[in-house]
């Protein structure tokens, strides 16, 4: 193992530690903001409605001042989403400032626009870890994110990448593709990336449950790519949505998680996007703790993984109770 190899592990270890810390330690920390750096996309996939193909890039300046705020509150990790945000020109530069403050730091990305030169710089840049979205093998008008289009992308990352790169599949986009997720997952451990899956959700984030061909290729692929984390998600959020049943858990959103768009508001999540509707630059620490306490009549039937897994350290603390009305001025 060499010198860089090492450092790279334990800056790794640590950074985990810390997020452990924050996560069994604290209630009124946020875990995770996922961040919109640009709304537009340079696909146009039939099941997502989170893009446009329009929305300028935001600014370097807004992008870092969103950056210190979310560190002023002591937030563990960010993801820098979209849209695709390969189409922000100083993605590289947002990922440098959040790393600066200590803050897991990530991204999620159709890959179509990967370059060597775009991977050197978020190498550069300190980014720890990249979700790359394929769903099919070749594109079609629900899903153009396909295995034919990037999978020279992935043999570019594994080669140089210094961080680490998930694979994601979602399940249930159309029934003649389920066995694609399955050949995803096998050139994803091909080239020693790692191969998550998530369930499809309606226009509000809640559950569109799995036929049984799909129940079967989502237990193929997690034995192809085991893990721990999604192993736990399975058994804690996602088998009773794959089998039709809700959940009783407390969601966090607004509080452990934090979605910002890209106009600089906080909302529960990406499909629920309307409240607090608070911009961040004055979102403070106790709007966490009255969105820590909301409970969220959506929940039940919520597929949304990085909002379960944000929450799971909670789940026997804080007891909740319904939105209260905002007073009329």
């Amino acid at each position: 193992m060499s010198d860089n190899s090492l450092s790279e592990r334990l800056s790794g270890l640590g950074s985990g530690l810390r997020f452990l810390a924050k996560a069994m330690g604290t209630r009124y920390t946020p875990l995770l903001a996922q961040v919109v750096v640009t709304r537009r996309c340079n696909l146009a996939c039939g099941y997502c409605n989170e893009y446009d193909d329009h929305s300028p890039p935001v600014p370097l300046k807004d992008l870092i001042a969103r950056v210190d705020h979310l560190a002023k509150l002591k937030t563990a990790s960010i993801t820098f989403t979209g849209g695709e945000p390969l189409l922000h020109p100083e993605l590289d530069q947002a990922v440098r400032a959040a790393r600066a403050h200590g803050m897991i730091v990530t991204m999620i990305t159709n890959g179509f626009r990967l370059t060597r030169d775009w991977i050197d710089r978020l190498n550069a840049a300190g980014l720890q870890g990249m979700q790359i979205s394929i769903d099919n093998l070749v594109p079609d008008e629900i899903s153009m994110k396909s295995l034919r289009s990037v999978e020279g992308k992935l043999e570019l990352l594994a080669k140089h990448a210094k961080f680490k790169v998930n694979v994601n599949s979602v399940l249930g986009v159309s029934g003649e593709r389920t066995q694609d997720v399955v050949t995803v997952a096998e050139t994803a451990a091909k080239y020693g990336l790692q191969h998550s899956v998530g369930v499809l959700h309606d226009h509000t984030g809640l559950l569109k449950p799995l036929s049984a061909i799909q129940m079967q290729a989502y237990e193929t692929v997690t034995k192809i790519s085991p893990s721990i984390v999604h192993s736990l998600n399975y058994w804690l959020f996602q088998k009773n949505l794959m089998n039709g049943k809700p959940n009783d858990w407390k969601c966090r959103a607004g509080a452990r998680y934090l979605y910002v768009t890209e106009d600089g508001t906080v909302h529960w999540c990406s499909q629920q996007r309307g409240y607090p509707g608070i911009p961040l630059l004055e979102y403070t620490r106790e709007d966490i703790r009255r969105e820590y306490h909301t409970e969220k009549s959506c929940s039940p039937t919520c597929t949304l993984s990085c909002v379960h897994q944000m929450s799971m350290f909670d789940r026997y603390r804080g007891a909740q109770k319904a939105p209260q009305p905002v007073a009329a001025e």
